[in-house]
C-alpha cells in the first residue's frame, strides 16, 4: 500500500531541470582539460617505459642474447620470400 503512494508522489515532485538550464561551466571545462593533460602525460610515460624495456631486452637483461644494432639490421626478416 505504501509503495502505491510513493509512485504518485514522486511524479508530482519531479525536480529534473530542463536541458536548457544545465551547463557544464568553467569547472567542467577544467575537468576536461585536466583529463586531456593526464592522458598526454601517461602516453609519454608509456613510451618512455617501453623504450627502457626494449633497451633492457637488447642488453640481455631478460635472458635473451644481447643484441647490438648492427646484428639486428643483419638478421633476415621472417616475411621475406625464399
Amino acid at each position: 500500500m505504501l509503495d502505491q503512494l510513493i509512485v504518485p508522489l514522486s511524479i508530482l515532485m519531479d525536480t529534473t531541470p530542463d536541458p536548457t538550464e544545465v551547463k557544464a561551466g568553467p569547472l567542467g571545462f577544467a575537468v576536461w582539460m585536466f583529463m586531456i593533460v593526464a592522458v598526454v602525460v601517461i602516453g609519454f610515460s608509456l613510451v618512455k617505459q617501453l623504450r627502457k624495456a626494449q633497451a633492457a631486452k637488447d642488453a640481455g637483461v631478460y635472458g635473451d642474447e644481447p643484441v647490438t644494432r648492427d646484428d639486428a639490421a643483419e638478421t633476415p626478416s621472417t616475411t621475406e620470400e625464399r
